[in-house]
C-alpha cells in the first residue's frame, strides 16, 4: 500500500482491524438501507400508478355519466321542440284554413267585380304589329 492511508493502516494493525470490522459490520445495515430506498421508490411508483389510474377511472366514470345525462336532456328538449314545432304548425294551419274558409263579402266583391270588368285573355291568340 503506497497510499499516504495504506502506510499508516501498515503502521496502527488494531486500527486496521478496526476499519474492517466496521466496514464489514456496516454492510448489512447499508445494504438494508438502500434495499427499504429502493422499495420504497418503487412501491411509491407502483402507488403513483395505481393511485392515477383510480383517478382517470373515476374521472371516467364521471364524464360517462355527465354524457349520459346530457343524452337524457338532449333526447327531452328534441321532444319538447317538436310538440311545439308540430303544435304551432298545426294551430298556424288551422288559422290559415279558418281566414281563407271565412267569407268576408269586402273581400270576394272587388275580386269578382275586377273578373267582370276586364275581357278574358287567350294565350293561342299573337297579336303581332307590323309596320
Amino acid at each position: 500500500m503506497n497510499s499516504p492511508i495504506g502506510q499508516y493502516l501498515e503502521e496502527h494493525p488494531f486500527m486496521s482491524l478496526s476499519l474492517l470490522v466496521f466496514v464489514a459490520l456496516s454492510a448489512v445495515p447499508f445494504g438494508l438501507f438502500l434495499t427499504m430506498i429502493v422499495g420504497t421508490a418503487v412501491i411509491a411508483c407502483l402507488g403513483v400508478i395505481i393511485i392515477e389510474g383510480i383517478v382517470i377511472a373515476v374521472g371516467g366514470v364521471t364524464l360517462l355519466c355527465v354524457l349520459c345525462g346530457l343524452v337524457i336532456l338532449s333526447f327531452g328538449v328534441s321532444g319538447v321542440l317538436s310538440i311545439s314545432y308540430f303544435a304551432i304548425s298545426s294551430i298556424l294551419n288551422y288559422i290559415h284554413t279558418a281566414r281563407f274558409l271565412q267569407k268576408d263579402p269586402r273581400q270576394s266583391q272587388p275580386c269578382s267585380k275586377l273578373a267582370e270588368d276586364q275581357p278574358p285573355v287567350s294565350g293561342s291568340k299573337v297579336t303581332t304589329y307590323d309596320k
